[in-house]
């Protein structure tokens, strides 16, 4: 049975994902505020977090930063929650760290299946073969440990970020829109904005530094990764 950690601090929508959620047979644990849901996050063990991006006091994007330099919570997959629906807010969420998103209001049962399919990305990505190491340019990717060296250093990178990362290093030279990128990380049909798959590929170059340039953008169509 995974463990789900809701961190929302209204009380209405708060019962409501946690209804809906274990009806599902998730364990939840709930939060009402960022300091309260942070803390809970550092010293339990969960396979998921639900965060609110409006929280009273820390709201969620410090929480969710917090969580991605923490390198024992590091990979654990979170939704944002957000009231709105402008880009400006979803990029946001995206560039803290989250996984994904979901719009305010929601329906229930979107929400249960947006948990249920990052559970299963973060499932699939954990369990590959031992073997599964990829080494291009000054990188080494492994996807057993979820793991990425550069230049022999380790850099965290959200769940969203690696898969990214992997299918372009595993493709080197070949050009892949962005619907394709997210197909390939997200499954097919995943409703996502060009925008967001920017954003994503900013966030890798910004975290590879000096060597972001290995990921090239080919106007008009997306990105590759440059060939060895």
């Amino acid at each position: 049975m995974a463990k789900l950690l809701i961190i929302e601090d209204e009380a209405d929508i708060r019962e409501l994902i946690s209804f809906n959620l274990e009806m599902n047979g998730y364990e939840i644990e709930k939060a009402r505020d960022g300091e309260e849901g942070l803390d809970k996050a550092k010293k339990g063990d969960f396979d998921l977090i639900i965060l609110d991006l409006m929280l009273p006091g820390m709201d969620g994007i410090k929480v969710c930063s917090q969580l991605r330099k923490d390198a024992d919570k590091k990979d654990v997959p979170i939704i944002m929650l957000t009231a709105k629906s402008e880009d400006e807010d979803i990029i946001k969420g995206l560039e803290s760290g989250a996984d994904d998103y979901i719009t305010k209001p929601f329906s229930p049962r979107i929400l249960v299946a947006r948990v249920n399919a990052a559970l299963r990305r973060s499932k699939n990505g954990s369990s590959e073969g031992e073997s599964t190491r990829i080494s291009i340019h000054d990188l080494v990717i492994d996807s057993a440990r979820h793991e990425i060296l550069l230049k022999g250093s380790p850099i965290v990178l959200s769940a969203t970020e690696f898969g990214i990362l992997r299918f372009l290093a595993k493709n080197p030279g070949w050009v892949f829109s962005r619907n394709q990128i997210i197909d390939s990380v997200k499954g097919e049909d995943y409703p996502v904005t060009a925008r967001s798959v920017d954003v994503q590929i900013l966030g890798i170059r910004k975290k590879l530094g000096e060597c972001g340039h290995i990921i090239e953008t080919v106007r008009g169509i997306g990105y590759r990764m440059k060939g060895e």
